[in-house]
């Protein structure tokens, strides 16, 4: 999620997608936890050295070895797009061969067009929202990263782990989604999977640093990305916390009731908590915020209303005082106060940015 999760299955497939990483990627932790989360101590500061390979990694139980840095990728769809951005960051996009990955909108406005220019290979995605197995297979690449493991899934026309090992074809998930989609994960990858935080965006550009050999970028970034939101959080204590509404009305095939889709949990409570808010959905699943009706929405208490944008054309203004008049008694509504994010509230490189806007409309 992404990421961030799209559309899954014309609606249960966004669900699960979107999310899931980003996003798709969505954590299921407790509210409870993502609070403590967002004030814990930094972790120390990420340190690059030199790849030697053959490199070996562990990734969601299985061992994987590179002999150098790939050179054909190819990165599955998932409805997310923090792989293919974390390339970007890295520069190492000129190692892609074919992305399928792209929501048309960003916080970071020069990502859209960096994004665009990622090869494609002309990948058509099936009724799932996956690469089908036999286009991946025609393009020979030698690595194929997934945003969660029901990317590799045959139920949903993927090709699975085994089919691409058997090719000599490396995998791989993104690690903080080992979990999302395989009901046998392991009790690790579970659990890393119900506490994603900002810190799992971190680990993806980390994981994607060590296989390609480019450590220093990784770390650069991920060491500035904690330092920028740690000043953030450093502005924000000793406040009061308001009620922060994270919704995304283009997103609304994942509410079963046609309400914009609201976001909770994992990642999306950590990022809200450290921009100095509090989810008023904090902690839920992805079942109980599909069940979120307008009752709920109503009596929800709301400071700062979060507009999420999916799409190319978006009007978040205009989506904002359609939400207030709905729901006048909201707080938000009698303020007028929101704000809007898109691509940097998934699981990616850039959650600071979506720490930034959330803190300054939260003052």
């Amino acid at each position: 999620m992404s990421s961030f999760d799209g559309a899954r299955r014309a609606g249960h497939v966004l669900l699960a997608s979107v999310l899931l990483a980003a996003g798709a990627a969505c954590g299921i932790g407790n509210s409870a936890s993502t609070a403590s989360r967002s004030e814990t101590v930094a972790p120390p500061p990420a340190v690059a050295k030199p790849t030697v390979y053959p490199l070996t990694i562990d990734n969601c139980g299985r061992k994987v070895t590179f002999d150098a840095p790939p050179k054909r990728v190819v990165l599955l769809n998932g409805t997310s797009v923090a792989e293919v951005e974390s390339f970007v960051v890295l520069g190492i996009q000129d190692h892609i061969l074919a992305n399928s990955q792209s929501y048309g909108v960003s916080d970071d406005p020069s990502f859209v067009d960096k994004v665009k220019a990622v090869p494609t290979a002309n990948l058509k995605l099936n009724e799932n929202f996956e690469v089908p197995r036999e286009q991946v297979l025609a393009l020979k690449p030698d690595l194929v990263i997934s945003t969660w493991a029901g990317g590799f899934d045959d139920k949903v026309g993927s090709v699975t782990r085994d089919q691409l090992d058997a090719a000599g074809i490396k995998s791989f998930v993104t690690p903080s989604n080992c979990a999302n989609g395989d009901t046998g994960a392991r009790p690790e990858d579970k659990e890393r999977y119900g506490k994603q935080s900002i810190e799992s965006s971190f680990e993806l550009l980390l994981s994607l640093g060590e296989i390609f050999d480019v450590q220093q970028r990784a770390a650069d970034h991920v060491n500035k990305a904690r330092a920028d939101i740690a000043a953030i959080q450093q502005g924000v204590a000793g406040k009061e916390r308001k009620h922060i509404l994270v919704v995304y009305p283009g997103m609304s095939m994942m509410n079963n009731n046609g309400l914009p889709a609201v976001f909770g949990g994992g990642i999306y409570d950590d990022i809200v908590g450290r921009a100095g808010g509090v989810n008023p959905f904090a902690g839920k699943t992805n079942t109980q915020l599909a069940e979120i009706n307008a009752e709920a929405l109503a009596a929800a208490p709301v400071d700062v209303l979060v507009i999420g944008l999916f799409q190319p054309g978006e009007k978040p203004e205009a989506m904002a005082q359609e939400l207030f008049a709905k729901f006048p008694y909201w707080q938000a509504s009698k303020s007028k106060t929101f704000t809007s994010v898109s691509d940097s509230f998934y699981l990616g490189p850039i959650n600071a940015i979506a720490v930034r806007k959330i803190a300054d409309a939260a003052r």
